[in-house]
């Protein structure tokens, strides 16, 4: 198992809702009422986007692998 981390883009709209995507998983973005929901939608919608795949293909697209941060197995990610 590994940690990966993506860029996201957010932009809020004029209602007031937060959209998320990460770009190099095409098709996975959310919304949330908040910046915080709408990460946390990505952050579920990216882990089951991501199985999807490793099941599907067996692996990742190569601008995953090349594009996004691994970590090693024994990490932790922490955001303040």
């Amino acid at each position: 198992m590994r940690t990966y981390v993506f860029p996201v883009e957010r932009e809020q709209g004029e209602d007031g809702r937060w959209a998320a995507s990460i770009p190099l998983l095409p098709g996975c973005s959310v919304w949330g009422h908040t910046k915080e929901e709408a990460l946390q939608n990505l952050r579920e919608t990216a882990q089951a986007y991501l199985e999807v795949l490793r099941e599907q293909k067996g692996s990742f697209p190569p601008e995953v692998e090349r594009e996004a941060i691994r970590l090693p197995e024994s990490s932790v990610v922490v955001t303040v």
